[in-house]
């Protein structure tokens, strides 16, 4: 029988604390596990608005193997917001977290026991409406009581879940202890064969896998591990069961084990603290800058290239010396912020062979009408136009720019400056966007603001297009 394994590392890092992962870090382990086949990533729930919906865009997009599972609480917004974050990966899944001991449903959740299967039975049935994929997790459900806890199991199955999750979050059982436990589930709700059950299992007293492990003789088809987080099982230890163990239990996995030890121990790294090329912990990323910080001709070629790489660039060290020149001129003169460091990049970094060039553009802009841009295109001599419709003019032309390429990327900053002064000024735009993880960014100027930001646009285009064909 498949068993299939859930990697909750993601998950549950994110509740250590806001700088525990960097954004490129929960990209490269999303990475790691999908290239490894686990069957369900389950990412952190969205509590830091735009910037954990962006990390969810982008991950949906790299991630071709693995179900994206994406936690969210006992309420319907959250769905709605999840479900839009995740809803173009391949396999986007809901999984709906419900408190059902009593002192987190009263304590955390504020809600008696009929008013949590009220909302259990709405949220369930609303998430299964907007996704297909929807899994019921009943956080602490060893502690709860037993004829609620049946009512909630029961109610979820008949309102559209596909999996539900029992979780000894507190690690109060022994492996017999649990298997009884799971036993007597399936004899009240027999409802419970019908979907697939899958545990949740602490590691308080060193027995999650042997827990976990044992759950499955009596029903479980679903495992969730973690790497680098206390008090859960690893990814590798329980497959290090299914290598030694698989005939005599009878069961298997369509994940790729060939490269499980290389990919553990690189996760291991990352969640455990962190790693860069330019060396330095997670503790130093990208989250320990301020808007005001400023570089000076003082600080050497290593703390350039680990701020560049913090900021999510993936540069080779030649790439690096060049911008770092280019630095030292400007240095020389000034202290250097962020936002000029990131132009350095856009200017220096990663020139290509340009794949599109602009033709011609027209933007119609007004107060009384729908902003709407017509760009023409030229790539390999052919002529490509777009036509779009935006909420401003720049909006329409990016728009336009993508109906031409027939592609989305997600726009991971915009920013627009005056370089020179008076009615002829000229304005700088720098467009950053992000390709399978991977974040591009493109410069362009002009005295027409608009000329600027579609240069920027395409200089970016350009690199991405470079690098996926060579």
């Amino acid at each position: 029988m498949i068993i299939r394994i859930a990697d909750k590392t993601l998950r549950e890092k994110s509740k250590v604390g806001a700088s525990s992962l960097s954004f490129k870090e929960k990209i490269d382990i999303a990475k790691q596990l999908d290239s490894l086949k686990v069957d369900i990533i389950e990412t952190s729930e969205i509590i830091n608005g735009k910037k954990d919906i962006l990390y969810l865009h982008t991950i949906s997009s790299i991630v071709k193997n693995s179900i994206i599972s994406c936690p969210v609480g006992i309420s319907e917004k959250e769905v709605e917001v999840a479900y839009d974050a995740i809803k173009t990966a391949v396999k986007p899944r809901l999984n709906i977290l419900v408190p059902v001991s009593t002192v987190q449903m009263e304590y955390l959740c504020h809600k008696k026991p009929d008013k949590m299967l009220d909302a259990v039975v709405s949220v369930t049935k609303y998430a299964s409406s907007v996704c297909k994929d929807i899994e019921v997790s009943f956080v602490d459900s060893t502690r709860a009581e037993k004829e609620f806890l049946y009512k909630a199991v029961k109610v979820a199955v008949e309102n559209g879940a596909k999996t539900v999750t029992l979780c000894d979050s507190a690690g109060i059982m022994l492996p017999g202890e649990f298997e009884k436990y799971i036993l007597d589930i399936y004899e009240k709700v027999p409802e419970l064969k019908n979907v697939v059950l899958s545990v949740e299992c602490s590691d308080e007293m060193n027995m999650g896998t042997a827990s976990a492990i044992a759950s499955v003789n009596v029903g479980a088809r679903q495992i969730k591990v973690a790497t680098g987080v206390l008090n859960c099982p690893t990814l590798k230890s329980v497959l290090n069961v299914f290598r030694v163990k698989k005939n005599v239990l009878d069961i298997e996995t369509s994940m790729n084990m060939a490269v499980l030890d290389n990919v553990a121990e690189r996760i291991s790294l990352i969640a455990e603290g962190g790693f860069s090329r330019f060396g330095g912990s997670t503790d130093e990323s990208e989250k320990s800058y301020s808007e005001d910080v400023k570089f000076s001709a003082d600080d050497d070629m290593h703390t350039i290239g680990k701020a560049i790489f913090d900021l999510g660039y993936e540069l080779s060290d030649e790439e690096i010396k060049d911008i770092y020149d280019d630095f030292l001129k400007i240095a020389a003169k000034k202290a250097v912020g962020l936002k000029e460091l990131e132009a350095i990049v856009a200017s220096t970094a990663m020139q290509v062979t340009p794949t599109f060039k602009i033709k011609s553009y027209v933007i119609n802009s007004g107060n009384v009408i729908t902003p709407t841009a017509n760009i023409e295109l030229v790539r390999n001599d052919e002529v490509l136009r777009g036509i779009s419709i935006g909420d401003g003019s720049i909006d329409a032309a990016f728009r336009a720019i993508e109906q031409i390429i027939g592609h989305h990327y997600e726009l991971d900053d915009f920013q627009i400056q005056s370089v020179t002064r008076g009615r002829e000024a000229m304005g700088e735009s720098l467009v950053k966007l992000r390709s399978e993880g991977k974040l591009y960014s493109g410069k362009g100027t002009s005295t027409d603001i608009v000329e600027a930001s579609i240069n920027a646009y395409i200089n970016a285009i350009n690199k991405i297009y470079y690098e996926e064909e060579f």
